[in-house]
C-alpha cells in the first residue's frame, strides 16, 4: 500500500492499464483503485508489477534501487497466496481485512472475473462502436468467460466500485423515461474474437445478477418466417438501476452456459443518445456539398467507352422507401453505389428501436459513421415541391418528372364523339353500314331533324349491333308509310330502281 501511494499519476495509470482497469480520472481516484486493486486481487503479476514500477520510480542511474520504506515489503498474506492461485484452488487462501466480507473465491479473478495469467500477451478483444452510447469510462475491459468446472451452467462473478466523480455523473444526469438514467452502466457481451471489432452477442442461459436481484435480459424477437428461430436483440444491458450508488462495492455474477463458444464481457460508464440527438449531429458534421453530390451524379453518368449502352439519365424518388412519404432529410451510406436516398429522421427512428443499420434501398449495411445527408437533394426537395421523382442528367442537371403523372391519370384512348360534321370519312365511307349503325340513335332526334352528338358505346360485340341493324331492316320493310328521315347527313349513294 505504501509502494502503491507514492506512484504518479503515470504509474498509476500503467498498473491499472495493466490489470484492465479504467486509467481516467483525477490522481485521488487513481490512487483508490489502486489501493482497491491491492485488496480485492492478490495475484502474483499484480504485486510483481508493482515492485516493477516502484523499483523504476526510485532507480538511480538503473542500477541503484532505492530502499523501500520499513512497511513497504509485500504483506505475509501474498506468499501463501502465490501456491494457492498456482493450484487453482482457493481454499487456505489468507485475504486482507478489508476483503473479509466477500468470499475467498474472489482472490483468483480480476476484479471478479477469471482469466488466464497474462504470460503471453495476446491481442485485445474489441467491441464495435454503438451509435446510441457513448463511452465514458471503461469500468473492465472485455475479458473471456472461463469455466471453472465441466458444468453446463457456468458462473462468472465481479466486484468493482464506482468512483465519486462516476457516482455524480450517474445522479446529475437526465432521465430518458421514468426511472431510466441517461448515464448508465451497462454490461455488453461478445464471443472472444481478436480479428475484428466484435457485435455484442448472449450466451445461451444468460441471467445477470446485480448485488441481489436479477437484472432483465431483453427476450426474443418473434420470427414470421417459417423455419426461423426466433432472434434475441442483442444489446447492451442496463445496469444502473440495481447498483449502489456509493462507495460501496457492487457485485456482478453472470451465468451462462458452456456450450464450445468462447465469451468475453465487459463494463462500461456510458451516455446513452436519442435518435433527435444523432439527428442533430449527422446534421452538423455529415452534410455533404450540393457541388460534391452533382460530381458524382456525372461519374455516374459518364460514358464508358466499353459500354454499349449510354447512360443519358437516372431517376431518383423523391419518396422514402421506408415510410412511402416525401424526403424530408435526405441520405444515404458513402459506401452505398446509388443515388437514391432515404429519410434520416425514420431510419434513426428505426434504428433506436431496433438496431439493424441495413440500407432499405440495397439492402447492404449502413452504420451511422458512413451516413451522409445529399447537399443536392435537399435543394431540390425545396425547388421542386409538385413532383414525385426526378431525373439527373449527364451534365449533373436535373428535370422533374411530371408527364409520367398526368399520362397515368389520363384513360389511354381517347373518348370519339361523333357529331354531324365530324365524321371521318377517311375511316368510315360514305353509305358504309357501319355508319348507320353507330349514328342510329334508339330515340327520337334533336332540333331541326337533326340528331344530336353521340357518345360510341364500345361494350357492345359485334352481333348485337348486326342484329339491331337486322331488325331496323325488316321494320322498314314492313312498314308502308313513309320513311323517316335519316340521322346521318350523308348520302348512302343508293341507286333509285325504275
Amino acid at each position: 500500500q505504501n509502494m502503491v501511494m507514492s506512484f504518479r499519476v503515470s504509474d498509476l495509470q500503467m498498473l491499472l492499464g495493466f490489470v484492465g482497469r479504467s486509467k481516467s480520472g483525477l490522481k485521488h481516484e487513481l490512487v483508490t483503485r489502486a489501493l482497491q486493486l491491492v485488496q480485492f486481487d492478490c495475484s502474483p503479476e499484480v504485486f510483481k508489477k508493482i515492485k516493477e514500477l516502484y523499483e523504476t520510480r526510485y532507480s538511480k542511474k538503473g542500477s541503484e534501487v532505492a530502499p523501500a520504506p520499513a512497511a513497504a515489503p509485500p504483506r505475509a498474506e501474498a506468499l501463501p497466496l502465490h501456491s494457492s492461485y498456482d493450484r487453482g484452488s482457493a481454499v487456505g487462501r489468507t485475504l486482507p481485512a478489508a476483503s473479509l466480507d466477500y468470499p475467498a473465491l474472489y482472490g483468483k479473478y480480476l476484479n471478479g472475473l477469471g482469466r488466464l495469467p497474462p504470460k503471453v500477451a495476446k491481442p485485445e478483444v474489441r467491441l464495435v462502436k454503438l451509435p446510441f452510447y457513448t463511452t465514458l469510462d471503461e469500468l473492465l475491459k472485455p475479458t473471456e468467460l472461463v469455466p471453472q468446472n465441466n458444468e453446463k451452467l457456468q458462473e462468472s462473478p465481479c466486484i468493482f466500485a464506482l468512483t465519486p466523480r462516476q457516482v455524480e455523473l450517474i445522479r446529475n444526469s437526465r432521465e430518458l423515461q421514468p426511472g431510466v438514467k441517461s448515464v448508465q452502466v451497462v454490461l455488453r457481451i461478445c464471443y472472444t474474437d481478436t480479428s475484428s471489432p466484435q457485435e455484442d452477442q448472449y450466451p445461451p442461459n444468460i441471467a445477470v445478477k446485480v448485488n441481489h436481484s436479477y437484472c432483465s435480459v431483453p427476450g426474443y424477437y418473434p420470427s414470421n418466417k417459417p423455419g426461423v428461430e426466433p432472434k434475441r436483440p442483442c444489446r447492451p444491458i442496463n445496469l444502473t438501476h440495481l447498483m449502489y450508488l456509493s462507495a460501496a462495492t457492487n457485485r456482478i455474477t453472470v451465468t451462462w452456459g458452456n456450450y464450445g463458444k468462447s465469451y468475453s464481457v465487459g463494463l462500461y460508464l456510458v451516455r446513452q443518445m436519442t435518435s433527435a440527438e444523432l439527428l442533430q449531429r449527422l446534421k452538423t458534421i455529415g452534410v455533404k456539398h450540393p457541388e460534391l453530390c452533382k460530381a458524382l451524379v456525372k461519374e455516374k453518368l459518364r460514358l464508358d467507352p466499353d459500354s454499349e449502352i449510354a447512360t443519358t439519365g437516372v431517376r431518383v424518388s423523391l419518396i422514402c422507401p421506408l415510410v412511402k412519404m416525401r424526403l424530408s432529410v435526405p441520405c444515404r451510406a458513402e459506401t452505398c453505389a446509388h443515388l437514391q436516398c432515404f429519410d434520416a429522421v425514420f431510419y434513426l427512428q428505426m434504428n433506436e428501436k431496433k438496431p439493424t443499420w441495413m440500407c432499405p434501398v440495397c439492402d447492404k449495411p449502413a452504420p451511422y459513421d458512413q451516413l451522409i445527408i445529399d447537399g443536392l437533394l435537399s435543394k431540390i426537395l425545396t425547388e421542386c415541391e409538385d413532383a414525385d421523382e426526378i431525373e439527373y442528367l449527364a451534365d449533373g442537371s436535373w428535370c422533374p418528372i411530371r408527364a409520367e403523372k398526368e399520362r397515368s391519370c389520363s384513360p389511354q384512348c381517347p373518348i370519339l364523339v361523333l357529331g354531324e360534321q365530324e365524321l371521318d370519312t377517311e375511316f368510315f365511307p360514305a353509305g358504309s353500314s357501319e355508319v348507320n349503325g353507330l349514328l342510329a340513335a334508339p330515340n327520337g332526334t334533336g332540333e331541326n331533324g337533326k340528331a344530336p352528338a353521340d357518345v360510341v358505346d364500345l361494350t357492345l360485340d359485334s352481333s348485337s349491333s348486326e342484329e339491331d341493324e337486322e331488325e331496323e331492316d325488316e321494320e322498314d320493310d314492313d312498314d308502308e308509310g313513309p320513311q323517316p328521315k335519316r340521322r346521318c347527313s350523308y348520302e348512302k349513294g343508293l341507286v333509285s330502281a325504275c
